[in-house]
């Protein structure tokens, strides 16, 4: 023992070594001691919040409303209208046959007055683009690059012909393309039907190379839908490229194309329809839409209909705690409605 009195812990007097201490590091993050909003819940901010919410909400809902009514929409389904009665109990065979007529013509009234442009839609039913094989089978960098048309990765059993050719562009995708087709005349005028800038820009000039071009398309043992011209590149393909950005719904409408004159109200629109597509098989349906558009886009009153609900509920909900508030009014913060304080005798 030293003349002080202190202990060593060796004979050598050497101190003793310290513990690791499991004290995590100081932080004011860890600590919680970082600014954060609490904001105090009165009744004033509270009624103020959902009155704000649906004085704001509630126009914006009549404003979508009224322009997606200003939208005029004319929507004819042809799958079963276009086959011949003698062969509506066989509609497979009717569409897969080369000898059969698929020609159909019908005649179609405007509602209302379509200022153009009035875009044209092909609108399908019960078909899964957003199938997760379906999704799949296609290969970008073939898409994008003429280096790359031998990348046919996931594009199995549209990847090559018999022979061992590639195909381009691969895929079930591609080869499931859209190919009914439309002509327009009015009083025995044909209307011209503009298929230019159909496509998103972005996909024209980044997904689809202006250097890569049909090759050995739809020449399989089986036949899908339209063909391509081998003669243009993918990236002036707009049928194509609109029909390569799947949809996420079994319903959905794609752009065919844009009438740009106006369509005055009662006036007979003659259709004829080349009705080439196989829905049959599985028990798909086919609409031909004509539809002007508004500020807020086509038709579509969810939009505004939700816009309504929310603030017809928030303001309904404002008033509600208005009434609340002057019926029975409390001190915030009393301390007698603390339920030891409204029970003392512990019984709850």
């Amino acid at each position: 023992m030293n003349p002080r009195g202190d202990s060593t812990s060796g004979s050598d007097g050497a101190p003793e070594p310290r513990r690791k201490s499991k004290k995590p590091k100081y932080s004011r993050f860890t600590q919680q001691e970082l600014p954060a909003c609490k904001p105090l819940l009165t009744p004033a901010i509270v009624v103020t919040t959902f009155a704000f919410i649906g004085i704001i909400f509630i126009p914006i809902g009549l404003l979508s409303l009224s322009a997606s009514e200003q939208v005029v929409e004319i929507v004819y389904q042809y799958d079963t209208d276009c086959i011949p009665e003698q062969l509506q109990n066989d509609k497979v065979a009717f569409i897969q046959s080369s000898k059969t007529n698929k020609t159909c013509t019908r005649t179609l009234t405007v509602p209302k007055n379509m200022e153009g442009p009035v875009h044209i839609y092909y609108e399908l039913d019960n078909f899964y683009q957003n199938h997760r094989r379906y999704v799949k089978s296609r290969s970008d960098k073939q898409l994008r690059s003429k280096a790359s048309e031998t990348v046919t990765t996931n594009c199995a059993p549209e990847a090559t012909t018999s022979d061992g050719s590639v195909i381009v562009p691969c895929g079930l995708i591609a080869w499931s393309l859209f190919n009914d087709t439309y002509s327009f005349a009015v009083n025995s005028k044909i209307i011209e039907v503009n298929k230019k800038n159909i496509a998103w820009q972005s996909d024209k000039e980044h997904k689809f190379g202006s250097d890569v071009y049909p090759k050995n398309f739809q020449m399989g043992g089986l036949i899908g839908g339209a063909k391509l011209n081998a003669s243009i590149p993918l990236s002036e393909q707009e049928d194509l490229i609109v029909w390569m950005r799947t949809a996420a719904l079994p319903r959905f409408r794609k752009l065919y194309g844009r009438i740009e004159t106006n369509l005055a109200a009662n006036e007979q629109i003659t259709v004829t329809i080349q009705n080439n597509y196989n829905t049959y098989s599985f028990e798909g349906k086919k609409n031909l839409v004509l539809s002007t558009t508004s500020w807020i886009g086509g038709k579509n009153d969810f939009l505004g209909t939700a816009y309504l609900t929310v603030g017809s509920l928030c303001l309904f909900l404002a008033i509600g705690f208005i009434i609340l508030y002057l019926l029975k009014p409390r001190t915030l913060g009393d301390p007698s409605y603390l339920s030891w304080n409204r029970n003392p005798d512990g019984h709850y």
